[in-house]
């Protein structure tokens, strides 16, 4: 969440002079550089997968959150995309339960659902005006959740086959729509779009090895916390002051956190 968090300055900070889809197909050849030099240590587990079209479907929705992400974050205020991101718990809770068979229990539900309603109080009604950037937003939450679902199904595959997989399919998607879109990239900016590409893939990584290890559906409520991170990134990169509804809507979302962990917990197996 942080490596992400920083992530989506650089994004923002960039969004105003590249298009989105550009800046996707930079960042994914940056993570090829890096993922290659594994692809080939692995290869033998690359060629024992089986779940080709999982994997592909993974990758097509990957491509399509984060191309929606990064147009949202240049469209909108960073605190407003990051407020509509936190829909994705409850979808991945939903998702998971139907498509993965995953038991959900009902305190999870009851944290998500009062963290979904610190987001509306965040964001607010008056906030809420249809254009691209939303639309764009949503997207990001459908999509994303989608492709954490087929990860915790591909819990099984080896860490560095999913990042191969990601990595060269999203740089394959994106190709020709980033060429069609492209703009010069000036000498200055080229740290900035290489600091995306390098905070993307260790993110990716760790978020591979969190999900292959916990169940989607306990992770999912602590996403939340993000906000945290989103709302000081905001103050100290863009000098966003927090209004009091994100603060509330934080106090709810964190209190959600804590009503979860505290209620969910597994009950001790009795010792006959």
């Amino acid at each position: 969440m942080l490596l992400v968090t920083m992530m989506t300055v650089l994004v923002k900070l960039g969004g105003a002079t590249y298009p989105a889809v550009q800046m996707v197909f930079i960042r994914s050849l940056i993570g090829l550089v890096g993922v290659l030099p594994l692809a080939w240590r692995h290869r033998q587990a690359l060629s024992q997968t089986r779940q080709w079209g999982r994997h592909s479907f993974r990758v097509l929705c990957n491509t399509l959150a984060l191309n929606a992400n990064f147009a949202a974050l240049t469209a909108l205020p960073l605190a407003l995309v990051n407020a509509i991101g936190f829909m994705r718990p409850l979808v991945v809770l939903a998702l998971a339960t139907w498509l993965l068979g995953e038991r959900s229990g009902p305190w999870r539900w009851v944290g998500a659902v009062i963290g979904f309603a610190g987001v509306l109080v965040m964001v607010g009604p008056s906030e809420m005006h249809w254009n691209l950037g939303l639309i764009a937003a949503l997207a990001t939450v459908l999509f994303g959740s989608l492709a954490t679902v087929q990860t915790r199904a591909l819990a099984a595959e080896n860490t560095t086959v999913l990042m191969v997989f990601y990595t060269v399919g999203l740089s394959v998607f994106t190709a020709l729509p980033a060429l069609i879109a492209w703009q010069p990239v000036a000498m200055a900016d080229w740290p900035l779009l290489l600091g995306i590409g390098v905070l993307a893939q260790i993110g990716q990584y760790c978020y591979l090895r969190a999900y292959q290890s916990t169940p989607a559906n306990l992770l999912a409520p602590f996403g939340y916390l993000s906000i945290v991170l989103a709302s000081l990134a905001g103050f100290l990169a863009f000098n966003e002051v927090p209004a009091w509804t994100t603060i509330a809507g934080i106090a709810i979302i964190l209190g959600a956190l804590l009503l979860t962990s505290r209620l969910d917990r597994p009950r001790p197996s009795r010792v006959p």
